[in-house]
């Protein structure tokens, strides 16, 4: 059988047909591009080693338009958002699962691209891909490719954080600049050109985590503010923990050129996607611990602190204005920026 054409092949019906177009998909596809011990077991499942501590899991559906865009692509993408989902419990990454659903007619070579950025992002991170699963669907029904993920980490008996546990006087802070990676995706989706381009900010922080676990701050919660960006994130936790907060509009990190689309679009910053930044609650006591540790870290050089948690019956998030007046920081209504991850 001929090798496949990654030049100007397409995908069609018989490389999800179970036969011999799929096999050889997978082999010179999928697997040579991410191979490792695990996944040449080659069985439906795979068998792994797992240190003590308690399981974390975390899986999520990848569905960005476009799936090119600077910064990255929805390979990258789909191995750093679920790293992140696991780190962000205070868990240790160590396998990722991965699902294909890819519409007939995508372009072999743009697949080969997108699964190439995958196995960067997975040897970069030491997460490997253990296993995974391929279908094809008809034209017209997926947008191009679908990718699915599911990570599995450790964690230490009782080390990992959860929404349910901001106290009132916890202060807030975000490892860096916000709205990158949505005004990113805008950008590139509406053929918008900055003098600045916008980049995404898709990073996979397990080492930054790390980081933080390491400084011996007693931290509370850690979440990575993607759909819904901060705003949305804060009102999650504040709802989880039944606290209210206050955040400082002049602590906020934005860069301009961010600040700049988001103003001609119409968009708040603080409703728009990371998937590079992390947000933290820690005790009052040791937020300038957890700042430095933070700060030392490449991911979190422009770590900020933002705010602070009080009792509110109400749960509210706040902000204290750059003008001094303060305003509810509301959940984010209807869909601001589709698919953007």
């Amino acid at each position: 059988m001929r090798r496949l054409d990654l030049r100007d092949g397409r995908i069609d019906l018989t490389h999800g047909s179970g036969g011999r177009a799929m096999a050889q998909l997978i082999d010179e596809l999928f697997a040579s591009r991410l191979d490792n011990a695990f996944l040449r077991q080659g069985n439906d499942g795979a068998v792994l080693p797992f240190p003590p501590g308690r399981l974390v899991l975390a899986t999520d559906a990848h569905v960005v338009s476009p799936l090119f865009f600077p910064g990255g692509d929805i390979g990258c993408l789909a191995v750093h958002g679920t790293i992140n989902d696991v780190a962000v419990m205070g868990a240790t990454p160590l396998y990722l699962t991965a699902s294909f659903v890819i519409e007939e007619g995508f372009a072999l070579r743009d697949l080969a691209r997108i699964v190439d950025s995958m196995a960067r992002a997975v040897s970069d991170a030491g997460v490997p891909v253990v296993c995974g699963d391929t279908k094809v669907v008809g034209r017209g029904q997926a947008d191009g490719l679908y990718i699915g993920t599911t990570g599995a980490g450790v964690v230490d008996e009782g080390a990992a954080w959860s929404g349910d546990r901001a106290q009132p006087g916890d202060r807030i802070i975000v490892s860096g600049s916000i709205g990158e990676h949505g005004m990113a995706i805008m950008a590139q989706r509406e053929g918008l050109g900055f003098v600045a381009p916008i980049v995404s900010d898709t990073a996979a922080l397990h080492g930054l985590t790390a980081a933080m676990r390491a400084s011996g701050a007693a931290i509370r919660v850690v979440r990575d503010p993607t759909r819904g960006g901060l705003a949305t994130t804060l009102n999650e936790i504040a709802r989880q923990s039944a606290v209210g907060m206050v955040i400082d509009e002049r602590s906020l990190p934005i860069q301009p050129e961010v600040a700049a689309a988001c103003e001609f679009l119409g968009l708040d910053p603080l409703y728009v996607a990371n998937e590079g930044k992390l947000l933290a609650i820690v005790a009052a006591g040791d937020a300038e611990r957890l700042l430095a540790a933070m700060r030392a870290h490449p991911l979190g050089r422009r770590a900020a602190l933002i705010g602070s948690v009080h009792r509110d019956d109400h749960h509210f998030v706040q902000m204290t204005t750059a003008l001094g007046g303060r305003r509810i920081v509301d959940w984010l209504t209807g869909e601001q920026l589709p698919r953007i991850c």
